[in-house]
């Protein structure tokens, strides 16, 4: 680095060839990761950029996010060099250099491209026309997003690999970037940056520190997106109802751009996001966002959906997290990674494959969905590549008298300024121990700082070569043992583990178990899921299976809620209920382990006299459908293409992006936006009528709209939250409007700027 931090760090990682991953879980998925990394194509990886450079490729394009037609297409190499460089680093294996290598001289030659017609320097799969609409807020996905990860990626292979053409392909890429922004007004930039572009502002000041070029600072700065980071510095939180990975990125380049420049303005805009997502707007598993947004803190209940948390914000608020325990390393930040890490980024693997989720959902009785090998390149797979082969960069951080043991993961650390070795070995989770054994070329005198997680709430045990040393401190903090370590010195420590419930937020009879550090999950069985549900879709697709029954949780006594979850005899960490779920009791494992099963998360819990009334509740609403059945006249089921094609369906829109269909409770629905959707319906003659429409119990975006019959309207509906599945909504028909009729049309319209609810199914009762 040309240009040291100006800012004040109080601990360092260690490079990541300096700490070798143990036998253990992670390891396993890292290696899983890498396997997966060399499988892939190089020419399928570049085919996108050599087309759009008008270069010849006889390769067959990759699917999903990577096709030709997709406009975010390119973002996949860019992660794909940062994981190869990265598994290069942990493992020294010269395969993952060369062929990282590989992709940048052929990038190289894209960049260099005569026939490409583009300014100097610019080099992506899509052309540079996408930057023109960007600019000028004409509708194109996030042009940005995709260059900062290729962007990203050179660096990663400059920095771990030493590979001197990287770098000088991404500084021709930044400077067309410091061109293309420095020709546009700060309104403009403004306007620009409201569409998502990634981690620019953190690529752009870490080239600043590589090359010393003050340029790219300035460009770096052209990115700050003042909606966002204005408000936040002002301790002032714009996060309600916003694409939620969008802005992580752009805090991360906001704590580089501290470092880089002194700044503590920018500081205290990455600390108060943090602190803000961490604590107000996370789930149990360190993960947030539901749909890919956030959502007012007051509404968690809302947002226990198939769609979230998306595994791509976890690993950037873990790498946020990163930059702010090096300038003050507090245990309170590191139980936070610690709980992300294990209960989020291990869990998103499919031991299996090796493939990744895009959403950890928390609906309950939610089942995982992965990726698949070729045509599934969304952000989180990107990420994922990534993810899995660094799980060595944060177990170890020092100063220069100091080492802290953050992570519980087996390992082997070399420190070489000290000439001193530490081997860390351990089977956690499933053991409550760790062992560190010291290896040094003569005696050292270090601080030896140990985190005490704060979920260690039954107390720390620690010795150093057998003799007990007293622990003196909290949960949540560090215990150092600092004095001169030498070859054979062995440190044990013991965490023990308990039982204990997490309320969701503003729910307190909304409870997540956890062991130690652990999430348990109900394993709910594989009953209605085949293998074409769990891989290919970018979302799971819990609406199409049909939902099941989810015991809860029955106490007149709160206590019993721990007291009452027994250790399966010889399961590490597998439990079960003991009277305590109803109807029937469950197995609680640990939610990196669900792989197959349905699952839940989170528990609503009840009072006796609260589950009963829950059961009659339950007898009421068969009642009820019972009731309706033997009412009704006719029918459109949305789920049926016959009987949609029989009741006449017309579904008209003004907008391209307007007709949609999703999946609810297993059952298909239909709505539009700018335009209508009708059926034609039996009516008995002259006989009074009822519509009963069912729609989804809450929707993404506005459901406002207006219902017609015969042309006139007869109701004007807004669907906003409702806690169920699926809601019926009854609208009387004016008899006017039936009169010596057998048959109406039923039509509905959204309003302005909105769209219409789901329909699920339309029918008219007497």
């Amino acid at each position: 680095m040309k240009i040291a931090d100006k800012a004040a760090s109080q601990a360092q990682p260690f490079p990541m060839q300096d700490v070798k991953l143990l036998d253990g879980p992670f390891r396993d998925a890292m290696l899983r990761d890498a396997q997966y990394l060399l499988s892939l194509d190089a020419d399928r990886l570049l085919h996108n950029f050599r087309v759009t450079a008008g270069l010849p490729s006889s390769a067959t394009p990759l699917g999903s996010w990577e096709t030709p037609e997709t406009e975010l297409r390119g973002h996949t190499v860019g992660h794909y060099l940062s994981a190869l460089a990265l598994m290069y680093a942990s493992s020294g294996d010269a395969r993952y250099k060369q062929r990282a290598d590989q992709i940048v001289g052929e990038l190289a030659k894209v960049q260099e491209a005569e026939s490409a017609k583009f300014h100097p320097g610019y080099l992506s799969a899509f052309p540079e026309e996408f930057i023109d609409r960007v600019e000028k807020r004409e509708r194109v996905w996030a042009p940005y997003y995709t260059l900062h990860k290729i962007m990203a990626g050179l660096l990663d292979v400059h920095l771990l690999c030493g590979n001197q053409q990287a770098l000088d392909v991404l500084k021709k890429q930044a400077d067309w970037t410091a061109w293309r922004n420095g020709r546009l007004t700060e309104e403009q930039r403004q306007r620009m940056l409201m569409t998502e572009h990634g981690g620019m502002t953190e690529v752009l000041a870490n080239l600043y520190a590589v090359t010393g070029d003050e340029k790219y600072l300035k460009t770096a700065q052209m990115f700050d997106h003042h909606a966002i980071v204005d408000p936040l510095a002002k301790g002032v939180d714009p996060l309600d109802n916003i694409h939620a990975n969008t802005q992580i990125p752009k805090i991360i380049g906001a704590a580089r751009e501290y470092e880089v420049t002194g700044d503590t303005r920018y500081r205290d805009i990455a600390t108060f996001f943090w602190q803000r997502v961490v604590y107000h707007r996370s789930f149990v598993n360190g993960g947030n966002s539901d749909g890919e947004s956030f959502f007012p803190e007051d509404q968690f209940e809302r947002h226990l959906g198939a769609a979230g948390p998306e595994t791509c914000n976890t690993y950037n608020m873990l790498k946020l997290t990163r930059h702010l325990f090096g300038w003050q390393p507090a245990a309170e930040t590191m139980d936070f990674y610690e709980r992300a890490l294990l209960n989020h980024i291990l869990a998103s693997q499919d031991p299996k494959t090796g493939m990744v989720l895009y959403y950890c959902p928390l609906k309950p009785a939610a089942f995982k969905t992965y990726s698949t090998e070729n045509d599934s390149f969304w952000c989180c797979v990107g990420t994922g590549m990534e993810n899995h082969v660094k799980y060595n960069d944060t177990i170890y951080f020092h100063d220069d008298a100091s080492l802290f043991v953050n992570l519980f993961i087996p390992s082997e650390l070399t420190w070489k300024e000290k000439n001193v070795q530490v081997r860390q070995e351990t089977r956690y989770p499933e053991s409550d121990t760790t062992k560190l054994t010291f290896t040094a070329a003569k005696p050292v005198r270090l601080a030896v700082k140990i985190r005490y997680p704060g979920w260690a709430i039954s107390g720390m045990t620690l010795t150093v070569n057998g003799r007990a040393v007293p622990v003196d401190r909290k949960p949540s903090s560090y215990v150092t043992v600092d004095r001169d370590w030498k070859t054979g010195d062995v440190i044990q420590v013991q965490l023990p583990m308990a039982l204990y419930t997490v309320p969701l937020p503003g729910r307190p009879n909304i409870v997540a178990l956890m062991y130690g550090p652990i999430v348990l999950a109900g394993d709910l069985g594989t009953a209605g899921l085949e293998s074409v549900r769990r891989y290919g879709p970018s979302a799971p697709p819990v609406g199409r299976v049909t939902p099941i029954d989810v015991p809860g949780l029955v106490t007149d006594d709160a206590r019993e809620l721990t007291a009452k979850v027994q250790p399966v005899a010889g399961q590490p960490l597998t439990f079960r209920t003991a009277g305590l779920a109803q109807p029937h009791d469950v197995t609680l494992i640990p939610y990196y382990k669900t792989f197959e099963p349905r699952y839940t998360m989170y528990w609503n819990v009840y009072t006796t006299s609260e589950w009963e009334r829950h059961k009659a509740d339950a007898v009421a609403d068969a009642a009820r459908h019972k009731s309706i059945e033997a009412r009704t006249i006719d029918l459109v089921d949305v789920s049926s293409d016959a009987s949609e094609k029989a009741h006449g369906l017309k579904a008209e829109t003004a907008n391209p992006q307007g007709a949609n269909v999703g999946f609810t409770a297993g059952r298909r629905w239909r709505s539009v936006a700018g335009g209508s959707l009708s059926y034609d319906l039996k009516i008995e003659a002259d006989k009074s009528a009822t519509l009963l429409c069912t729609y989804p119990g809450s929707g993404g975006r506005r459901r406002a709209f207006d219902i017609f019959v015969e042309g006139e309207k007869i109701a004007s509906e807004m669907l906003e939250y409702h806690p169920t599945e699926l809601l019926d909504r009854e609208y009387p028909v004016p008899e006017a409007l039936t009169k010596g009729k057998t048959q109406i049309t039923v039509r509905f319209q959204p309003q302005p700027n909105a769209s219409t609810g789901g329909v699920v199914e339309v029918r008219t009762i007497h």
